[in-house]
């Protein structure tokens, strides 16, 4: 890592969010210089101890602020990512940076190109500030890596942080960084955001380009903004979305202004909350703080009823099935030429998706369609569904990387599945001190909606504003 020159990491810096920044960038009051230089000097003082970052380079970032610092002195303001340091997932493609989607078959490669994710942040005048590690390929809910050692939570460095987007989550909490993407095809933004206590959105299928990014499973692969509120999730993403013809997921609709109904509160809204499943095998703690999180709502003037889903279990044996059969699907050339450069860890799990019958996964994706249809017929009623994140905390790094793995995403991947909003807010803390998530699920498309309901719950609380004491 390209040591930065000079800097310190102010306190008033760190832990600011997008919307405090932005202004001060705006009005010339905040070089983007000096704050890449904060953010720089923190990384370097602080990723020994986390592992976020698979790679920094501070000339790079250094050189962006300074071309966003002249351009906002000229006059020309993009907007409020414009000089502002974001992470990077290290499964994004970036021109001539190193892309390793955390694994060995991708330890070499330096894109001539970027992806849609990362064109869209340079279009707004975001500073890339370093790519974050990952899980291998995306595949797990640890972010504990064979070949780039172990990612730890800020909150107790004995534990992971979740995954797979795992080092955007800890950059975020950590004060590292004020913004950065990750990616979802089962839990890999959501639930790495709840146990690190920050805010992880995954969007509509379709709302958010995949072009350019390294896939795991085609269908349920999601792009999105992870940060330390959710009104910066909505300034993430509004930069985010819209059609890309690169993409034939990505749906051409219009983007709303994300930003815009923000501060319309939860009167009158109709909330229902799921207890079924999504409670089945939940950390008492957990399920505590989260029917706390559902009274905060309705004491702010929302109904929350019970509600039933049509069969949950069933929708995440689908989602494990069909991550099984893509991710081998997606890559079937790399498990025939370089198996050696596969852990041994998945390769077995790849092996197993590549045996798996056609006729099963065929059916699957007749009862995937059946599922989805109901659940939105029942959000027909709804203006959003509230669960957890995920029914266990961040769990040891030493343990077996199996244990919890289907509790881990047991609440989450059902909207992949369906291709539901789906966003995770802080909303507690076990008595040992990891932090809890809050879902909140959507109609498709209205991402508006969920962001919303996530604000007023934040406005009414103060569990985001919390930091881990290692952190101070």
């Amino acid at each position: 890592m390209t040591e930065p020159a000079g800097g310190s990491d102010e306190p008033d810096l760190v832990w600011a969010t997008i919307g405090e920044l932005a202004p001060r960038l705006a009005a010339g009051t905040l070089s983007p210089v000096a704050l890449c230089e904060a953010l720089l000097a923190r990384i370097a003082r602080l990723d020994s101890r986390f592992n976020a970052f698979v790679t920094v380079d501070a000339d790079a970032a250094l050189a962006a602020a300074r071309r966003a610092e002249a351009e906002i002195a000229a006059g020309y303001w993009r907007g409020p990512l414009h000089g502002m340091p974001i992470a990077v997932k290290d499964l994004f493609a970036t021109r001539g940076v190193r892309t390793t989607a955390g694994s060995r078959l991708f330890e070499t490669w330096v894109p001539d190109f970027d992806a849609a994710v990362v064109e869209r942040l340079h279009a707004a005048g975001a500073v890339m500030i370093g790519k974050t590690g990952m899980h291998e390929l995306a595949y797990g809910s640890t972010s504990i890596n064979p070949y780039f050692g172990a990612i730890r939570n800020p909150w107790n460095t004995d534990c992971h942080p979740g995954g797979s987007s795992g080092g955007s989550a800890v950059a975020l909490s950590a004060g590292m960084v004020p913004g950065a993407l990750g990616s979802d095809t089962g839990c890999s933004i959501r639930q790495p955001a709840a146990v690190c206590g920050v805010v992880g959105l995954k969007p509509t299928f379709g709302r958010v380009s995949k072009f350019g990014a390294v896939p795991l499973a085609w269908s349920l692969d999601h792009v999105g903004p992870m940060t330390r509120s959710v009104a910066d999730a909505a300034l993430l993403l509004q930069a985010l979305a819209g059609f890309d013809p690169r993409d034939p997921c990505t749906v051409e609709r219009p983007v709303p202004d994300y930003s815009a109904a923000l501060d319309g509160g939860v009167r009158g809204l109709r909330l229902g909350l799921v207890r079924s499943y999504f409670f089945d095998d939940c950390h008492p703690e957990i399920a505590q703080a989260v029917l706390r999180a559902a009274t905060v709502l309705r004491d702010l003037g929302a109904t929350i009823d019970d509600i039933e889903l049509p069969d949950m279990a069933a929708a995440q044996s689908v989602g494990v099935l069909s991550i099984l059969v893509e991710a081998a699907t997606v890559h079937a050339e790399h498990r025939r030429t370089r198996p050696q450069a596969i852990s041994p860890e998945l390769h077995p799990i790849l092996e197993v998706g590549a045996a798996v019958p056609a006729s099963d996964y065929l059916q699957a994706q007749r009862l995937r369609r059946q599922i989805a249809t109901a659940v939105v017929g029942a959000l027909e009623r709804l203006d959003g569904i509230v669960t957890p994140t995920t029914p266990v905390p961040a769990t040891p790094i030493e343990a077996t990387p199996a244990a919890h793995a289907t509790l881990r995403y047991r609440c989450t991947i059902p909207f992949n599945l369906t291709g539901l909003p789906a966003i995770s807010v802080p909303c507690g803390f076990t008595t040992s001190g990891l932090p809890i998530g809050l879902q909140i699920v959507g109609r498709p498309f209205d991402e508006a909606g969920i962001l919303r309901i996530a604000h007023a719950f934040e406005r009414a609380t103060e569990w985001h504003d919390h930091r881990p004491p290692i952190c101070q």
